[in-house]
């Protein structure tokens, strides 16, 4: 079975034909590439969501950073840091904080958790189009790189007034990065909506 897509270089409308391995699909005009199918998607990314949620865990349970001024030792958590910026004044920069690295990285893999269990086993889970729709809008408010990026700016900022330890959390942190981007582009898209449009 194929389906009609248009190109999002040159615009050109052409039928994208089914492919069972994995393989690229590229437009016939301009060459763009249309459609990448990937090998054991579904297994992939539910596999990757699955871990991320266990680093996500790590990541807000245990100490992300300490610091260690002579005799005294004060730990700080990913979310005593955000009560820290609203306790300063500043209650905006901390709810950007709390939804670009907390919430919304938890809503992306709770959504991709319900989506894909159910395809697992063959089972298609209520209101698929709307709950993937919602991940996509998720996608660009998911900005975990852009703090911890600047947790290291600040980590060397300070390495001259204290002595700072990592703690398990900031590489919980950082690994889950690298796992949520895994976890996107392992994500066929195409099939999702094949698997929907088969059921319907």
């Amino acid at each position: 079975m194929s389906s009609l897509i248009a190109c999002h270089d040159c615009d050109l409308i052409q039928r994208l034909p089914h492919i069972s391995e994995a393989g690229t699909i590229q437009c016939i005009r301009c060459g763009a590439v249309l459609h990448q199918k990937i090998r054991n998607s579904i297994e992939r990314t539910l596999s990757l969501t699955l871990a991320g949620l266990v680093l996500f865990g790590l990541a807000n349970t245990f100490p992300f950073l300490a610091f260690k001024i002579g005799a005294q030792v004060r730990q700080t958590t990913l979310l005593t840091g955000i009560q820290e910026l609203y306790a300063q004044g500043m209650p905006e920069l901390s709810v950007i904080v709390l939804l670009t690295t907390v919430l919304v990285p938890f809503a992306q893999m709770i959504c991709m958790l319900y989506i894909l269990l159910p395809l697992k086993f063959r089972r298609i889970p209520i209101k698929l189009p709307q709950v993937f729709r919602f991940i996509r809008h998720l996608q660009p408010w998911n900005m975990m790189e852009v703090f911890m990026l600047g947790i290291l700016v600040s980590v060397v900022k300070l390495a001259k007034m204290a002595q700072i330890i990592p703690g398990v959390a900031l590489f919980s942190f950082l690994a889950l990065i690298f796992v949520m981007a895994a976890m996107t582009a392992s994500l066929d898209s195409h099939l999702i909506w094949e698997k929907w449009d088969e059921k319907r």
